[in-house]
């Protein structure tokens, strides 16, 4: 009882604490300026898609619901009776895998690995036709950890579970999850980002593209990590994509519902004295106390659109604009996300990127770190007035070439030199459904993706074929936008709806704490 009772004031503190840093938002409505944000096909107002990086399904959820101890004893995880399974790493999978390295568990002490080969070809090389068998081969990456320990290729085989990636299950276990959701194409983070904002990542404009290879692109399709033509602090590897392609954004302003990416080190730290160019030097520190560059141009999807860019990254001219266009074109600094929020200005459809220390992308980031940014996020929407109306999407943007044993389905092939799934230069023999383009051959790697929402199903594993557009179709749906068109993955994207429960709206609300990712506190409203 003592307990409980602690919890109970831990919970109402931390919203007591919330409530006077936001007075603004106990304000009703969020009606837009130019349309009706609350004008939507189902009763959530406010979608945060809370966008990842570098995770395949089976890297943090092969194992769930079932954990082993960590060395220092130092988290459990518990799960609750009648938790359902995954389809994940069963004991054949474990003990008899095909591969040259057999799984194996990464303890909470062993947060920090390294990234691993997650470009276009390789990960479709370590599918090897279906097989799944090649992944040390072409996947693995050698390298050494941040404690100069020595790591060979078959790290790649390496798994987490809920005594690491503690926050993520404690959520699954309270709303709910996909084991059937994949990146819409093969590739890294951009083709991943463009794919959730547009379903698309053809159209390529030679025009404003400059020094790229055949890493980078294929057929006019992005199959690489070239940073945006549109952004002063990319490099000198840059695509644009032509002005014909729209994305999520453009659908959003022509209707005027307020919508905004916020991304961790957008806010420029100076301007360069001969270019004019905005500069984006910020760094922010691990939890280990490593400082990493805070920004990073070819995660900002956005950006790669003339129409959806902010060049020089300007600020928002106010805090009430924030969501709505002027100079910021709506591209934000994270910072501005909760600006907005804590003043009643909360934007109807929000990207949230972190900084790269708390991505969740490896080398850069750890699943500690990660944890810390996506537990901060929801003990803080959650104390929102605007939460009742509220969805976050978690979801990630490639595998970073992590094992995952379950192939998706190819819903469009490609035949290109990178495509290399079924036979060198073919992804597949046939069908290639959205447009004929080349170079998008999917759907790719399975990826991780949950909802935490009032009206999201509690303890629910949904089996629906899902990838990263259908998420953009969720958004396209619920506020009749209608398709990007052009061949976009949308058309063909399968919902999102069975992860939610319409009907009934759920009172309960979890905070977690956000180094350890066990429960804080529950409350009921």
């Amino acid at each position: 009882m003592i307990r409980k009772n602690l919890h109970w004031l831990v919970a109402g503190m931390m919203a007591c604490n919330l409530a006077i840093m936001t007075p603004g938002s106990a304000l009703a409505g969020n009606k837009g300026k130019d349309g009706d944000d609350s004008k939507t096909d189902t009763p959530i107002k406010h979608v945060v898609v809370i966008f990842q990086e570098n995770v395949s399904f089976d890297h943090y959820f092969g194992t769930y619901p079932n954990a082993e101890p960590n060395l220092d004893k130092s988290v459990y995880f518990h799960a609750k009776s009648g938790t359902p399974t995954v389809n994940g790493l069963n004991v054949g999978l474990l003990t008899r895998n095909p591969n040259s390295v057999q799984p194996f568990r990464l303890d909470r002490s062993q947060n920090h690995t390294c990234d691993m080969d997650h470009d276009y070809m390789p990960e479709q090389q370590a599918v090897d036709a279906g097989l799944m068998d090649k992944f040390v081969e072409f996947a693995g990456t050698a390298c050494t950890d941040a404690n100069e320990v020595s790591l060979s290729k078959g790290i790649v085989m390496g798994y987490y579970d809920g005594n690491t990636v503690t926050g993520l299950w404690n959520y699954a276990q309270y709303f709910a999850m996909s084991d059937n959701s994949y990146g819409t194409t093969f590739g890294p983070s951009t083709p991943g980002a463009l794919n959730l904002v547009s379903g698309q990542t053809h159209g390529v404009d030679p025009a404003v593209s400059k020094n790229n290879t055949a890493d980078d692109v294929a057929a006019d399709s992005d199959i690489g990590d070239p940073d945006p033509a549109y952004d002063d602090c990319s490099g000198s590897d840059v695509i644009g994509m032509v002005s014909t392609n729209k994305n999520i954004g453009d659908l959003l302003t022509q209707k005027g519902i307020s919508w905004g990416w916020f991304q961790g080190g957008f806010k420029p730290t100076g301007t360069d004295p001969v270019s004019g160019k905005a500069v984006c030097n910020a760094s922010t520190p691990r939890l280990d106390g490593v400082q990493v560059h805070a920004y990073s141009p070819h995660h900002e999807p956005f950006q790669y659109y003339k129409s959806t860019s902010n060049p020089k990254h300007l600020a928002p001219t106010s805090v009430a604009m924030i969501g709505y266009t002027d100079q910021a074109n709506h591209q934000y600094d994270l910072s501005d996300f909760w600006n907005a929020a804590f003043s009643g200005n909360l934007p109807a459809v929000t990207f949230l990127k972190a900084n790269r220390a708390q991505d969740g992308h490896a080398n850069n980031s750890t699943p500690l770190d990660e944890q810390v940014f996506i537990v901060d996020t929801l003990n803080k929407l959650q104390s929102l007035q605007e939460w009742k109306e509220i969805a976050v999407i978690i979801s990630w943007d490639d595998s970073d070439g992590w094992y995952d044993h379950q192939m998706g389905p190819i819903v469009n092939q490609s035949a290109t030199p990178a495509d290399a799934l079924s036979a060198p230069g073919a992804c597949g023999t046939g069908a290639n459904p959205l447009g004929g383009f080349q170079g998008r051959c999917g759907y790719g790697p399975r990826l991780p993706l949950q909802i935490v929402s009032p009206w999201a199903k509690k303890n629910f594993v949904d089996g629906t074929l899902t990838d990263q557009s259908s998420i953009l179709r969720f958004i396209e749906d619920n506020w009749d936008l209608g398709r990007i068109g052009g061949g976009s993955f949308d058309a063909i994207a399968g919902p999102l709806d069975n992860m939610f429960d319409f009907h009934h709206r759920r009172n309960e609300k979890v905070f977690l704490d956000t180094l350890t990712g066990q429960v804080v506190a529950t409350e009921s409203e």
